[in-house]
């Protein structure tokens, strides 16, 4: 019998528990679920901490969560419990954290932005795999709304386009609002208005008019589907665009207790339903989507898939994809060299494979590689002098699918000193990092270099070669009739963090 899993989830207006267990084949099973209503959000927005009063009721919640998990045969130790943004924005959130493990011994692990993206990705993909086979070949747009942030993914072809943390969530909104005494008229322009100030920038990654399937995950598009979608499958449903929208005009009439009355939710549900039901919709008549698909998951479905997601090679392969996809959509964006770009990083990954086990990475590892080798130039599209630092500039202030805030340093730091004579130990800022982490810097920063320093040229003479080790050399042999002469000069230049790294002189042949 498979052991039973578990997650609590800290959010802007409540905390979920989830317990599930995965068969043998795969498949989640929900075994047990709770949520508990809580004005965690509305207390950030208003004053930029969590009350105590709130404190002592969140206490109380994972108190309860941890004696039902009792029942399971679970240990708070065992239990994956994590935040999302709005208890990451609250001031106080670290003395809190500290109050959760001693009262209730729960460690907190606070999730931001683009990791919420990730693990709805991984919920939503899951769900629908066996359901949507368009999911893989038509331009998608996965919307998410919550209290906070609205996460928003577009993907081209199957392949991520783009990923997108949008400060455009209903508690916040309603906070904003409320303050201004404002009409559901007013908040449906402020909505608009917002929306059309993204809007531009999205474009830049995937025009939303071509796309032609609009995926809408959350509590709210249930509640809409159950009233005027139909069902697919067991856990997907689907709405017409128009029966939809009539469904969203209808209800902006409707007073608070009216939605409590009328949908059975509860009171804080009901304060943030129009607003976030508005936001789908709005989003929903910027694409030529004439359905809704809205699957019946959530981040903490997500997140048991991510920890399984090693032990599933093909959705561990699936991932990786998705973020060198995302990658490359970035490079796209600042119109970088991208066939440069992909040699390098054909080299970088035959060095890494090379010293496999010497190196002892997980995959995604290897997955941070590519993605350094696929930007370590597009600094260049703002100045080409010192592009290494325009570049590390730009990935720490993109957004890239599947990547965490950790990995997009790691990142950054690769591409800053992939050129050029300095040495990431010459900087304080790297020292105080992790050792495991300055280690992977370290490591791939000196393969990077190597690769980089096989197309100095940018005009791929390498297509064909091997690379082996031989007593203390990395041996390259290329069966190219070009001149390597300035490719030697390159690796003469660039080769010492590798040979200081590893241990191996690099020689081309």
């Amino acid at each position: 019998m498979a052991t039973p899993e578990s997650v609590i989830e800290i959010g802007s207006t409540g905390v979920r528990l989830l317990v599930a267990e995965f068969s043998s084949d795969g498949k989640q099973n929900v075994l047990d679920r709770s949520e508990k209503p809580l004005p965690l959000g509305k207390d950030v927005f208003t004053s930029g901490v969590i009350s105590q009063d709130t404190q002592n009721q969140l206490i109380q919640i994972l108190i309860r969560y941890r004696e039902q998990l009792a029942g399971w045969g679970l240990s708070p130790s065992q239990c994956t419990c994590f935040a999302l943004s709005a208890f990451r924005d609250a001031k106080n959130c670290d003395p809190i954290m500290d109050r959760i493990l001693v009262q209730a011994g729960f460690h907190v692990r606070i999730i931001d932005g683009i990791e919420e993206n990730k693990l709805m990705y991984l919920a939503v993909s899951d769900c629908i795999k066996n359901e949507t086979p368009d999911f893989k070949n038509k331009d998608t747009v996965i919307l998410v709304v919550g209290g906070s942030t609205s996460e928003i993914m577009m993907m081209s072809d199957g392949k991520m386009a783009g990923v997108h943390s949008l400060r455009l969530g209903t508690v916040r909104i309603d906070q904003q609002m409320r303050s201004q005494a404002s009409s559901y008229n007013d908040i449906q322009r402020y909505v608009q208005e917002s929306i059309y100030n993204t809007k531009g920038s999205l474009e830049s990654e995937l025009n939303l008019s071509d796309v032609r399937q609009f995926i809408a995950v959350g509590q709210d598009i249930t509640l809409a589907a159950l009233h005027v979608g139909r069902p697919i499958s067991t856990f997907l449903w689907e709405i017409d665009k128009k029966d939809f929208s009539d469904f969203v005009k209808e209800i902006q009439d409707y007073s608070i207790d009216e939605c409590v009355a009328r949908f059975k939710i509860s009171y804080s549900e009901a304060e943030t339903l129009q607003v976030s039901l508005l936001i789908y919709n709005l989003f929903l008549h910027l694409t030529k989507a004439e359905k809704l698909l809205a699957p019946e998951t959530n981040i903490r479905n997500g997140l048991l898939l991510s920890q399984h997601s090693n032990e599933n090679e093909e959705l561990q392969k699936e991932f990786n994809m998705q973020i060198t996809a995302s990658a490359r959509n970035l490079l796209r964006k600042y119109h970088g060299d991208e066939s440069h770009a992909e040699c390098v990083r054909m080299i970088a990954i035959r060095i890494y494979d090379t010293l496999k086990n010497e190196l002892g990475f997980s995959e995604h590892i290897r997955t941070l590689l590519e993605t350094a080798a696929i930007l370590h130039d597009i600094g260049a599209f703002i100045r080409y002098d010192n592009h290494n630092i325009h570049s590390s500039y730009i990935i720490r202030n993109s957004e890239i699918f599947g990547l965490s805030r950790k990995d997009n340093t790691i990142v950054a730091e690769i591409a800053k000193y992939h050129k050029g004579k300095s040495v990431p130990q010459d900087e304080d800022s790297f020292l105080m990092l992790p050792r495991s982490d300055r280690m992977t810097i370290l490591k791939l920063t000196a393969i990077l270099r190597i690769a980089d320093a096989l197309d100095r040229g940018h005009i791929q003479k390498f297509n064909d070669f091997s690379i082996k080790i031989q007593q203390n050399s990395l041996v390259i042999h290329t069966k190219t009739s070009k001149n390597t002469v300035l490719e030697k000069i390159a690796l003469s230049e660039k080769s010492g963090m590798f040979e200081s790294v590893f241990g191996y002189k690099v020689i081309l042949l």
